[in-house]
């Protein structure tokens, strides 16, 4: 058995996209130390996708916005696993954004409410509803992982309301490992990378010139891979990873302290 031990679980993926997506880079590892994996996607088109990048992999549609299709969607993962058998899943990836800019980007006080509260339905209470419904379905150490940023509090103009939303999520991560500690020893961890190039990323307006700033604040002066960050999400659902929960672990190459590094600073005022 490999060092995550992984060998033989089954681990349900939520948001895969392409193969560019950080779910997708995060089943290839549990694929390739021996996991199972399960696919949950949004729409037929991502199904595709997923078919061909993991064409041993069961796939499910569900658009997390109607809870009604989380409810579905676990008693169809449930019949995967063969939950009359007495199968169960041993750890939940949740790699899903959204954001609506229905109005253009807008100064943070400018935003409109319903666009915020879409995005935090579907960014941020889908992981508490997944766990919810998913709870039964869970074996009692299982892991649950979410894909957050490496900070809620730089106020980056162009990610407008999505910073808050992503800090709720982090703090969604303590209250389900305290809620589900009642009766479980799940664990619940949030991956926080720095700027990933994802197709995904590539819709925020200004993304880019802010991924080549975060390339010259990182320490080693190369941005950060979405595989780092698939490597840590797969190391926190496995059990090499059991005293680790509640946190939101940052994955940015030492980019938080680097921000005042001397290239940056000549750049800026020479």
């Amino acid at each position: 058995m490999g060092f995550l031990q992984i060998e033989g679980k089954t681990f349900v993926v939520f948001g895969l996209a392409n193969k560019k997506s950080v779910a997708a880079a995060i089943a290839r590892v549990l694929v390739e130390e021996g996991g199972r994996v399960i696919h949950v996607v949004r729409s037929e088109q991502r199904a595709e996708a997923a078919k061909k990048l993991f064409p041993d992999s069961p796939v499910f549609l569900c658009d997390v916005e109607d809870e009604e299709n989380i409810i579905r969607v676990r008693k169809e993962v449930g019949a995967a696993v063969n939950e009359a058998e007495g199968g169960r899943i041993d750890g939940l990836v949740h790699s899903i954004a959204y954001a609506n800019y229905s109005e253009g980007l807008t100064p943070f006080h400018g935003t409109v409410k319903k666009d915020f509260l879409q995005a935090f339905d579907i960014s941020c209470f889908s992981f508490i509803s997944i766990c919810n419904h998913f709870r039964e379905l869970f074996s009692r150490d299982a892991s649950a992982v979410t894909i957050s940023i490496s900070t809620t509090t730089m106020a980056a103009e162009n990610y407008g309301y999505m910073a808050p939303i992503k800090a709720a999520l982090n703090s969604s991560v303590c209250f389900l490992a305290k809620s589900f500690s009642s009766f479980s020893e799940v664990r619940f961890n949030a991956v926080a990378p720095s700027l990933l190039k994802t197709s995904a990323s590539a819709g925020i307006p200004g993304y880019i010139d802010s991924y080549l700033y975060a390339e010259k604040a990182i320490l080693r002066k190369k941005a950060l891979k979405t595989q780092e960050a698939a490597d840590l999400a797969a190391f926190l659902l496995s059990p090499r990873s059991s005293g680790i929960t509640a946190q939101t672990m940052v994955v940015d190459a030492g980019m938080s302290v680097n921000y005042f590094d001397s290239e940056i600073v000549q750049g800026t005022v020479g």
